[in-house]
Parts: C-alpha cells; sequence; structure tokens
C-alpha cells in the first residue's frame, strides 16, 4: 500500500489541528524537503525559511490563523508558511513575473495581514494588531516572529519598549539563530548568545540576570542604578521582562515538542506580552546551507543533491565588485578612508575592503538610521567615511541624512547599490526613489554612473569630495563589459558628457539606462532621425550648459532615468523653465518609472512595464517629434 505524503494532505492550517504531535513532527521534514526543492528550482532565500520549519508548523497548528495574525518578520523565510497556507502548488512561480512574491504580501493571500522585506517592523505591526482586536475589530491574537539581527534595530526596540508599557496580550517569537544575512552586530547580539550559550533549556532565572551582567562590576553597578532610575524598580530580571514583558526560553526551535508544548502554554495562560525565545539554525536539514558561510541566505537556481548554483555568464564584473575594489584601492593610499555598512558587508562589496583593512570598516548591523549619523560623525571627525546602504534600506535613515549630514554639511560619501528596478525581490527592493529624496537636499552632489568604467571615476570622485555630502548609484548585478580605466579621475562636479552628435532629437540619460536610449538611436536613426545622446552623470548639480546646448540645436530634448517621478526630468524641467527654455517650441518629455509600484519580474521586463526601454524611448520620441509608428524598424525582429 502506498503511504500518501501527509503535506499532501494539508490544504491549509485546519488540517494540521487533525494531526498527532507525532505527526506534525514527521510533517515538518516533508515541509523541509518540499522547501529544498522548490527553491532549487526559482531560486530564493533559502537558510532563512529551513531555519523555521518547525516553528511555522508549531504556529499554524496552535493558533487560528488566519483569524490571528502571523507577522513574520523581513518576511524571507515565509516559503514553509506559504506552503502549509494553500500556496504549495505555486511555489514554482515564487519569485518570478506573475507568481508568489519572496516575502509575505497582503495582496496575496489573507494569511499574509500584513507585508514586508524590510526589517524590524513586525512587532510594531503586531502591536497594532492587539489594539485592534481590543477595540472590538475581528482579529484574534497577534504573533510576531522576528530574528536576532532584526531586533537589534531601533525600531524594534520602540516596539517592544511600546508594547510593554501597553501590556496587552501579545506574542514575539525571537527566532536566535545567530544568523542574520551577516553576523549579528551588538551588544543585543551578544546577550542574547550568551542566553544560549550557558544553557539552552534550562529555566530563565537560572542563566541570565540580565544585559549588565557582562559587565564589569563598576560599570554594572552604575548601569543598573540608571535602570533603577529610569524604571523606579530594582533590576531583576532579563531584558525583555525589564520591559514588561513575560519571557520564555531559551528553547529548542526545532524539537517539535518543545514548540508545540511552549506555544500551546502561552496560548492558554498568556494576559499581557510574551516572548518566546527558539533557537534555531539557519540551514537546517540541508548539509550545503549549514556549511556555507551565509547559510544560503540569498540563493540562485541550485542542484539539490550538490548544493551548487547555477551562475551567470557575463564577464563583466559587477557593479558591486567594481565599487568594492576601487575603495579598496583609495583606502590604500589614503588612511582617513573609512567604510560604514548596515548588515550588508558582502551585499555592498566593503568585504573588500574589510578583509584588507578590517579596522576601517564598520558594521552597525540592521540600523540604518544609526550608520548614516555614525558616519557624520565621522565625517565631522575629519575622516572621509563611505556610508554604503542599498537604495531601498537608506530610505529608512532619510531623517538623519537630512538633518545629520546635509544640513551640517559634512562630507559623507553615499554609496547607494540596487538602484533602479532589481528584479525577482520585487517592489520592496527596488531603488526608485533616492534620486528625488537626495536630489532635493540643499549641498547635496548626486550622480549615477552609466557603466562599471564610470563608476570607479565616481567613487574616485567622491573620495576627493571634502566640501559637503556627495551620493552615487549603481544597480544591481553585472556592468557592460566596457573597458576599464587602471586608475580613477576625479570628474568635474556637476559637468556630463557627450556620448554622440545628431540634430533632430536629444536624449539626456542619467545613469545605466544610456545602453537603452544607445539602442533607440539605432533604430531611430535607421528611420532617418537624427540622434544627440548625452550622459548627464550629475542629477544634481545640473550640467546647465550642455542642457542649454541640447535645447538650442534640438527639435525635442527627452530626459530618461532609473527613477521615479520627481527626480531627475523633474528637475531638468524646472530648470529650463527658470531660464526660459521652455518658450521657444522645444518639446521635452521626461522617462522615468511609472507613477505605481512595479511587481517582481526580470530586471528588463519590470522597465518593459515601467515604461522605461528602447522601445519605449523609440515610442517618446517618435510622439514628440508627430512621427507615424508605421514602416519603423521592429527591434524584436
Amino acid at each position: 500500500m502506498t503511504h500518501t505524503p501527509l503535506l499532501d494532505k494539508v490544504a491549509g492550517p485546519a488540517d494540521l489541528k487533525r494531526l498527532s504531535d507525532a505527526d506534525l513532527s514527521a510533517l515538518a521534514h516533508e515541509l523541509r524537503s518540499d522547501v529544498i526543492e522548490a527553491v532549487s528550482r526559482t531560486g530564493g532565500h533559502l537558510g532563512s525559511s529551513l531555519g523555521v520549519v518547525e516553528l511555522t508548523v508549531g504556529i499554524h497548528a496552535v493558533f487560528d490563523t488566519p483569524r490571528d495574525k502571523v507577522i513574520w518578520d523581513v518576511g524571507h523565510q515565509c516559503y514553509p508558511h506559504k506552503i502549509l497556507t494553500g500556496r504549495r502548488s505555486r511555489m514554482g512561480t515564487l519569485r518570478q513575473k506573475g507568481g508568489l512574491s519572496g516575502f509575505t504580501k497582503r495582496a496575496e493571500s489573507e494569511y499574509d495581514p500584513f507585508g514586508a522585506a524590510h526589517s524590524s517592523t513586525s512587532i510594531s505591526a503586531a502591536l497594532g494588531f492587539t489594539v485592534g482586536r481590543d477595540m472590538g475589530m475581528p482579529t484574534g491574537d497577534a504573533v510576531a516572529v522576528i530574528g536576532d539581527g532584526s531586533i537589534s534595530a531601533g525600531m524594534a526596540y520602540e516596539a517592544l519598549n511600546n508594547a510593554g508599557h501597553e501590556g496587552r496580550r501579545l506574542f514575539v517569537i525571537l527566532n536566535d539563530n545567530e544568523m542574520s544575512i551577516a553576523p549579528p552586530t551588538g551588544a543585543m547580539s551578544t546577550y542574547l548568545s550568551n542566553l544560549t550559550r550557558n544553557s539552552p533549556l534550562a529555566p530563565l532565572q537560572a542563566i541570565a540576570e540580565g544585559m549588565e551582567s557582562a559587565l564589569p562590576k563598576p560599570m554594572r553597578d552604575g548601569a543598573r542604578r540608571a535602570r533603577e532610575m529610569v524604571t523606579g524598580v530594582e533590576s531583576k530580571g532579563t531584558f525583555f521582562e525589564e520591559l514588561g514583558f513575560d519571557y520564555i526560553g531559551p528553547i529548542d526551535g526545532h524539537d517539535m515538542d518543545q514548540v508545540l508544548s511552549v506555544l500551546r502554554g502561552a496560548r492558554a495562560r498568556a494576559t499581557g506580552p510574551v516572548l518566546i525565545h527558539a533557537c534555531t539554525v539557519k540551514g537546517k536539514g540541508y548539509a550545503p546551507a549549514e556549511g556555507s558561510a551565509d547559510k544560503y541566505h540569498g540563493v540562485s537556481k541550485f542542484d539539490v543533491e550538490t548544493g551548487a548554483q547555477s551562475k551567470g555568464k557575463s564577464n563583466a564584473p559587477s557593479y558591486t565588485s567594481v565599487f568594492g575594489t576601487t575603495l579598496t584601492d583609495l583606502a590604500a593610499e589614503d588612511p582617513k578612508i573609512v567604510a560604514v555598512t548596515a548588515a550588508m558587508p558582502g551585499g555592498t562589496g566593503v568585504d573588500k575592503m574589510a578583509n584588507r583593512f578590517p579596522g576601517r570598516v564598520f558594521d552597525v548591523g540592521i540600523a540604518e538610521q544609526h550608520g548614516v549619523t555614525f558616519a557624520a560623525g565621522m565625517a565631522a571627525s575629519g575622516l572621509k567615511p563611505f556610508c554604503a546602504i542599498y537604495s531601498t534600506f537608506l530610505q529608512r535613515g532619510y531623517d538623519q541624512v537630512v538633518h545629520d549630514v546635509a544640513l551640517q554639511g559634512l562630507p559623507v560619501r553615499f554609496a547607494i547599490d540596487r538602484a533602479g528596478l532589481v528584479g525577482a525581490d520585487g517592489a520592496t527592493h527596488a531603488g526608485s526613489f533616492d534620486i528625488g529624496y537626495l536630489a532635493a537636499l540643499p549641498g547635496m552632489v548626486v550622480m549615477a554612473a552609466a557603466d562599471e568604467a564610470e563608476l570607479m571615476q565616481m567613487v574616485t570622485t567622491a573620495a576627493a569630495h571634502d566640501s559637503g555630502p556627495i551620493a552615487f548609484r549603481y544597480p544591481r548585478g553585472n556592468g557592460r563589459g566596457v573597458d576599464m580605466p587602471e586608475k580613477g579621475e576625479v570628474l568635474e562636479i556637476g559637468k556630463g558628457r557627450m556620448i554622440q552628435e545628431g540634430s533632430d532629437v536629444a536624449l539626456l540619460s542619467l545613469g545605466t539606462h544610456l545602453d537603452e536610449c544607445e539602442r533607440a538611436a539605432a533604430t531611430l536613426e535607421a528611420e532617418g532621425i537624427s540622434v544627440s545622446i548625452a550622459d548627464a552623470r550629475f542629477a544634481k548639480p545640473l550640467d546647465m550648459g550642455l542642457i542649454r546646448d541640447l535645447a538650442a540645436r534640438h527639435d525635442a530634448l527627452i530626459t530618461v532615468e532609473q527613477g521615479a517621478v520627481g527626480g531627475f526630468g523633474a528637475m531638468v524641467l524646472q530648470a529650463m523653465a527658470s531660464e526660459g527654455l521652455l518658450d521657444q517650441g522645444l518639446k521635452v518629455r521626461t522617462m522615468h518609472l511609472a507613477d505605481r509600484f512595479i511587481d517582481q519580474a526580470g530586471p528588463d521586463e519590470m522597465y518593459a512595464d515601467a515604461g522605461l526601454n528602447a522601445e519605449s524611448i523609440i515610442e517618446t520620441v517618435r510622439a514628440a517629434l508627430g512621427q507615424s509608428t508605421s514602416n519603423v524598424v521592429d527591434l524584436t525582429a
């Protein structure tokens, strides 16, 4: 008789409640294998998902989802959750156009009550749901699942403090695997490690007296006195208990009996906020992931048997590696150069510098706000800090960019990776807004590299720029394969360059869409339309001399950028209007990302969806010049 896999009997979380504890444990093994097989075909966040398999089964078996709200911090560990909540048959579409998101997404399922892809938001959102419940909204308990890396961020502390003060029934599961994308940074990480190391399963009172227990006695006494002055009570418990939480743990997050027992007990008896500290292993159950330095945090398609990942075939270097190599070379010449990253040393390329100059690279953890102000302080001291943060994550530190950097005119160099649309991670990780939000700031210089050689020049330019803040943006992925100079040169601030000369229409490009402009120009030239192409290089300050020249010599001017409405094109229009350049019959069009969030797909597909590819440029030029679309060259033929 053929045995039917337990997972085949699960259409949704309600089916888990009919299984025995032994069956749930067996189901977890099947679920882990299912996740591995699915991600091998699509790529994605593997290690984080494997680390929460038992927790996922336990949560859905014990709590009443979707009435009870499970909020996965970041959301990249949600693949087991998706399989158990009716999306198993669609896992082959994960992170692809029209497919499942790689993160939780409200529009995708009622079991995803709160979308996420950035860290440290879950406790705040869960507290919001608890208030809704207590005010009569049709919602049950709220469960926030947050990693040890994410809980180190300031927003998580703020939420813990507020939740403890509110005293409402709320569940926070701390998934402590001692491994975010990069090894966690800071005192909280050390504290959690000590809790685990001393005795992973003992009662809390036997293993910890509080965060200050690791400090020398004079400092410990001072810290305790300071806490007592703030709280009015003597410090006796853990950090979490001091904030008003009942603390359970640490427990073995891969022991299904423990997980089920603790979750059931907490759900039955909790009256206020509860923190359950579960220790897990990132990549659990898949040897290649467990043995990898990054625990297979993010993988491309791979062979299940060997773990070997499929790699792209481009011979051009990645933009990230060009930045990292150039920065390291400059640091070798200038001891004042330092680098700051927020838990992404490998992702931003500063690991290259860290390997050579470890004392000059600072990983602040998932704390972009702190990282920006930390860099500002170093700039004020006379150092030359490069603050390397993805465009989408720099948004989290914007007030600090405004108040602590720009307002004081401090020469912090912002290296903005993942600018533009990024593909499978979708709208949550798109670098759509940095041109607008940075160029709006007085004194800020904003550059965008057209290719990898230009990026080398811009890193060099930023290193030499001491008169105020400066930023340079570049995309994810490989460069264009252009010839690289032996050494970068310092660019003239606010000076663009001509790529080709024409007479009918001018394409003014900012960033790596220069190649799309060149493709479009080739087709337009074949139709008899003479095209100039200029690389603006700078969104701020604008090269007004170049813009005046283009306006004077062409019938139409088209700006092209890999950013949202209100960015480079808007600045060009405003500058031209101020000088009366729009009063002379010149046809001006701005091309930017569509005014909506662009769903996941391949980068080329996303830009096509956004109306920002060579074909879109061609159509915009034809429309501006009043040309017919008949008898045209098909670029796709």
